[in-house]
Formats: structure tokens, sequence, C-alpha cells
């Protein structure tokens, strides 16, 4: 016989079938021997013959057992097991359950061949907040480095942008936040594009010393000195040379008299020393009315709305009516015990302020002039302005006030007395000028002297001061712009100036220095709307083109030959309203 290897234990596998047990099986078991024959173990080494009964292990007689090599020691297990196993009663449970392995009990003597496998464990699902300690794979990244190369800049910037727009999570801590920080919610911390705050402080000190000082440097007031002294913005050209200059000598340098008109038949008032000129724009002659009394002069002029009639004031008290067609005196309305130093018309009622404080209103058409006299004013009446309409009329005075009257006369008498509707004492030097807004009537400009210097723009339905705005030096006159939404001033001294500011904003929008070479004292607008004349007591007349005429067009720069006066020399003797 030759010695077979047996199949290593690494290969070997335990058999798993399972046999279904019969009654004739198990009888056969139970009658079967598991142990060795006894004659085997009585034999003599040598012995012949053998029990038939003997069923060992390694039974030569049997052609399936191969015999045991000589080489290899007997497994000690089995060297156990020849002493017999005796069928026990945990067999016959075994067998009774109705199943056995293939084998029977030679599976005690198997070796394990297969290496335990555990059961597949379930898949941990973990949340974003578990460490990712059991994941495995070939990220290899470190969590606490970034790797710049590896990195989407696109999605990381969109992914701040998103987290910087949501502002779902808690909306009352951000509330929060934002009101404790004074930022506003919805705009940026850093924005570059808005000034800075002013600094505020709570010494006061320093901020009456600047408003004390102010005159001192207002004739340069925050603009870059220029060889023709004006300042523009950069959306408006303004000239900063006037168009035509006449010649007024005699002129008189008082604050607080109205020496200047422009009528809507485009003829220019002007009154010097005590004689009166009208010089036509359309053609240049110059005409004179007329002379007032001896030891007299002229103290005030207005057009009627018409521009038929001239009316005159005079020092002594005097009011004069004059034709401006004939050139004629018309009448003389006296009754006043002061200076004239204001005129304002509307229709046929010319009223006039007088330096006791009172106003007058004159029927030109009656024999018995003064139908109302206002009485409001304890110091001089400088200012006065009908509105177009002819509900309101307007006056500021030397006593620092502006009074708003209901021009509304009905039943009227010699001694008719009126009211004022509205009274402000904002202002606290004389109000000269006055002027009412021609495309929003409600409004009335106002302004004040050296010690005020101030435009103030009222409501005349509720009285409210709807806007103020602080200049640089005394307001001599005040005019609306006719056809944009803007105001224009003359100041005295220091600056001399012009200056236009829009509305509502209040904001410059152009400033002429040094307009004339003393303060400018008069102003009035043409017809047109376009062309301003200042008077100053430098005796000039000077014509300023400051707005443009709407829907003028091309024929806006024409020439003021054909527009103011036709380059015609005046027949006046003397050369009065002359151009230089």
């Amino acid at each position: 016989m030759y010695n077979q290897p047996k199949t290593p234990s690494r290969h070997r596998s335990r058999s798993e079938a399972k046999t279904p047990l019969t009654p004739s099986i198990l009888s056969g078991l139970n009658n079967i021997s598991l142990a060795s024959s006894p004659t085997k173990r009585s034999s003599r080494p040598g012995a012949p013959t053998k029990s038939k009964a003997s069923t060992g292990p390694f039974d030569t007689t049997n052609p399936f057992i191969a015999p045991q090599s000589k080489s290899r020691p007997s497994s000690p297990v089995k060297r156990i097991a020849t002493g017999g196993i005796p069928n026990s009663d945990s067999f016959q449970r075994q067998a009774s359950g109705g199943v056995i392995r293939k084998g029977g009990v030679e599976s005690r003597l198997d070796v394990v061949t297969r290496d335990y496998v555990p059961p597949p464990k379930p898949e941990i699902k973990r949340s974003r907040s578990t460490p990712a300690a059991n994941r495995t794979g070939t990220d290899t990244r470190d969590r606490f480095i970034t790797n710049r190369d590896t990195t989407d800049i696109a999605v990381v910037s969109a992914t701040l942008e998103q987290m910087s727009l949501n502002q779902s999570g808690s909306p009352g801590h951000t509330a929060r936040l934002a009101a404790a920080t004074g930022v506003p919610m919805n705009r940026r911390i850093l924005g570059y594009h808005e000034q800075p705050p002013s600094a505020s402080s709570s010494d006061t000190t320093l901020a009456q010393q600047r408003e004390f000082a102010r005159p001192l440097y207002a004739q340069r007031p925050g603009a870059i000195a220029s060889s023709t002294g004006a300042t523009t913005n950069k959306t408006r050209k303004i000239p900063t040379q006037p168009e035509r200059v006449l010649d007024a000598p005699g002129m008189v340098d008082d604050f607080y008299l109205n020496l200047l008109s422009w009528s809507c038949q485009n003829a220019v008032a002007v009154a010097l020393e005590s004689s009166t000129y009208i010089w036509k724009a359309d053609t240049g002659a110059v005409v004179q009315l007329g002379e007032c009394p001896e030891g007299s002069y002229v103290s005030s002029v207005d057009f009627s709305n018409d521009g038929a009639f001239l009316g005159v004031g005079n020092g002594n008290g005097d009011v004069e009516l004059w034709d401006v067609e004939s050139g004629q005196k018309l009448r003389t309305m006296s009754g006043h015990q002061g200076q004239i130093a204001t005129l304002s018309w509307h229709q046929h009622i010319l009223s006039s302020g007088c330096g006791d404080g009172s106003i007058w209103h004159h029927d030109v058409r009656i024999p018995r002039h003064k139908v109302m006299e206002l009485l409001g004013h304890t110091g001089e009446v400088c200012g006065l302005k009908w509105r177009t309409d002819g509900e309101l009329l307007a006056s500021g005075g030397n006593d620092n006030v502006v009074n708003i009257w209901d021009g509304r006369l009905g039943d009227v008498g010699e001694g008719a007395r009126g009211s004022a509707k509205w009274t402000k004492r904002n202002h606290t030097a004389a109000v000269k000028a006055v002027a009412w807004c021609p495309w929003q009537p409600s409004l009335l400009a106002s302004g004040g002297g050296t010690n005020d210097a101030t435009i103030n723009v009222w409501n005349s339905t509720t009285g409210a001061r709807l806007h103020t705005l602080r200049t640089p030096s005394q307001i001599t006159s005040i005019q609306w712009a006719p056809h944009k939404k803007e105001i224009l001033t003359t100041h005295g001294y220091p600056t001399n100036s012009i200056m236009i500011h829009a509305y509502p904003s209040l904001d410059r929008v152009a400033e002429i220095r040094d307009a004339h070479d003393s303060r400018v004292l008069f102003s009035c607008v043409g017809p047109a709307g376009d062309v301003v004349c200042t008077g100053a007591g430098d005796e000039n007349l000077k014509f300023w083109r400051i707005w443009d005429v709407v829907g003028e067009g091309s024929k806006k720069k024409k020439g003021m030959v054909e527009e103011l006066g036709g380059g015609r020399s005046n027949s006046t003797k003397e050369g009065i309203l002359s151009i230089r």
C-alpha cells in the first residue's frame, strides 16, 4: 500500500449536507458499535487473524480506508477515543431530533478549515456634525490646511454671497444688532460712494465765533479763485460778463430805495437823483419824463402791469402817475408824511410804502385815490410786492418784519383799515427783498439785510416757513426765475455779487462775484425772462443773460444789438444811459 497524503486542513471543509433519517437507519444506528474491537487490543503483535467484527478506523480489510503512515503518529484525539465512546442519551436526543450531519461523530474530529467571516455591519448614517473617523476612501486632504490648488474660487465666492444674503436664520437678532450699531440692514457698512458724516460738537463757542467772523472770509465763499471772479457748476454755463453796460450818473446809493423797473413793453425806468428816465431796449432811445419838485428826489419807480403807466414816488411823500407813451404826468397823489421807498401795481390799484410804516392803496381812476391804509409796520416799508392774481400783498420793513396782507379790498373807503394775514418776525435785519413765485403762487421769498443775510421761503397759505438759506452778505433784491426753478439774489458788501440758487434744494448754481464796484442795490427781470438788469452805487446799469428762453433754440444767440438798444446812441445831451 502507498501513503496517500491527507488533504491539508485549510482545504478541507465540513460537510453541510443534511440527510433525513428513516426508521431503518435509526435502528441501524442503535445497533452500531462505535468502539474498537477488544480482540485487536488483546491480540499479540503479528497475529495472522483478526475478528471479523473489528471495525477499527484503519482496518486493512476495508478497501475504502487508506492505511495509516508509519511516519506520522496517530491523532491524540483518536488515541483518547480508542477506549470507546458510549452511545449516550445526548446522541439519542440528537438522533431523535430528525437530522444529523454526514460523517456521524467524525465531525468532532474535523479541523476547522474556514476562517470566521463576520457578517457585514450596517452602514453608519452620519450626521453633518459627526466626525468622519470611520470613513475610508482616497481623500487625503488635511482638514485644517486648505489646498489652494484645488479650491474653486467661484464656488467659494458664491457660497459666501449666499451666506451674506441669508438673513432668515435669526431676523430678530440681526435687527437688534443693526439697531445697536446704527447700521442700516440693507446697506453696506463700508460704502465709499457716500460722504462721511459731518463732525458734530457740543461746544457751541467755536460755531459762534465762526458766525461772527463769517463776513471776513465770505468774500470768496467756498470757491476757487478765478480771473472773472465767478463760480458756476458743471451743468450750467452762465456768462460772467454783462452783455451791456449803461452809464447811470447820479444813481443814489441807498439800500432802502427802489430805483429800477422793467416793463412788459421792454422799457427800463431808472431814477437818477431828481429825474426819471426811460430807456427803450428795442431801439435804445432814452426819454426823460420829468423832474420832481425842487429839494426832493425820486425814491421809487414801478411800471403798471400793462406797461402803459409809470408810478413815481418822491422823497416828500408824493406819488406821481405818468403816461409812458406821451411822457405826460397825469396826476399827483399826496398824503404821505415820509418818503415813498417802494411802489407796487395791481391793475388800477397802486400801493405805496411810506417811511412812517404805513401802506396806502391808491385807486388811480378816482379823484379820492386813497381807498385803504394798511398798518402793520413800526419801521419804514422798503419792500412791497403784489401777487399776480391780486389776492395777496407782501411787505417788508426796517422793523425786520414780513407781512402778508389780504388783497381783496371789498367795500373800501378813505378810512378803511386792513390787518395782516400773516406776520413773520424771523429776520434779524431790514427786509427789502420780497418776491412771489410765478410758477407756484403760494410761495413767497424774502431776504434780510446785513445782520441777517438770510433767504426765507414761506407758504402763504399755511404761513409756514419752508426753507432757509444763509448767504455771505446782505440781500438787496430777490427774483424768481420765470421758466426755471431757481432764485436770483443780489448782494451788498463784502461780496457785491449775484447769486443763483436752485429750488427747493437751495444749492448754489452760480455766483458772479464783484458784479459791480459797489454793492448791487437794485435788480429787475426782462419780459422774456432771460436777462436781468442790475443797478448799483457805481452809477452803472448792467444787463446779464442768466437764463435761456424756453423754445427760443437757435435764436438765443441772435445778439444784444437787436435785443437791447439796437446799437443807437441816445439823444440826451448829458449822455445819460449811453452805451459804454
